[in-house]
């Protein structure tokens, strides 16, 4: 995040992409808002162990912090974007109740964020959880203000995406070729890639307006950037002799 004044200075912004930028405090907003962001995001985790390793604090005094931040953004005329991590368990306290997961996205909702991320950041969720856990945040924010952040650790990410599609939620949040991950959480894989969302989602006939082999392309040149192996299995079975 301390970057993110050369990130912007490095691109060409398109009038239709949207560039947030992570802001877990007034300070952060106002790098943000100084290197020309549009629009922010706020993080809250649905844990208090993860909350505290995270962000060093406790779930409620981050929403007594992320209140100020949302507040200033929409004085701002600047959007939010917010995130629930550890929605579908934590690396430090096992299973997360879904009605506690719910109370802090109906709490990101309704301070004004106009859309909040489900993120299953250890990527240990299945279909079934997802079900009980959509049912439960469902009662209390709108499914078009809803978005799922599926980790791929154990191979669950695309089958909980296809659920959350099933039960009306329409954004999903990827990473080109699988990159990322959590430093606070040990052996924690990246976001379920985005040629491998793109390929499903074009399979079931929906229209994306993303063509998967640029896609495919950036992921291809960030992975040799980075000396690694791509995350995705599309982009692999692509690139085989």
């Amino acid at each position: 995040m301390a970057d993110a004044d050369a990130v912007f200075r490095g691109i060409n912004r398109l009038p239709q992409v949207k560039y947030p930028v992570l802001t877990p405090n007034l300070r952060g907003l106002e790098a943000a808002v100084a290197a020309g962001a549009s629009e922010v995001a706020v993080f809250a985790s649905a844990s208090e162990a993860f909350s505290q390793k995270n962000i060093n604090c406790s779930v409620a005094e981050s929403m007594e912090r992320y209140e100020e931040v949302i507040r200033a953004a929409r004085e701002a005329q600047i959007n939010v974007r917010g995130y629930v991590s550890c929605a579908l368990g934590c690396p430090y306290e096992g299973n997360v109740a879904p009605a506690k997961v719910t109370e802090v996205a109906k709490k990101l909702y309704g301070l004004g964020c106009y859309e909040v991320s489900l993120g299953d950041t250890i990527g240990v969720g299945t279909p079934g959880a997802m079900a009980t856990l959509l049912e439960s945040v469902l009662k209390e924010v709108p499914g078009h203000a809803l978005g799922v952040h599926c980790h791929d650790t154990y191979g669950q990410a695309l089958a909980n995406i296809l659920l959350a599609l099933q039960m009306g939620i329409s954004v999903v949040d990827s990473s080109v070729a699988g990159l990322g991950g959590c430093p606070y959480a040990r052996g924690a894989t990246g976001n379920v890639a985005t040629e491998d969302v793109l390929y499903m989602l074009h399979g079931l006939g929906i229209n994306t307006g993303v063509d998967l082999s640029k896609v495919m392309d950036a992921g291809d040149f960030i992975c040799k950037a980075l000396n690694r192996q791509t995350g995705s299995k599309v982009a692999r079975a692509h690139c085989r002799p």
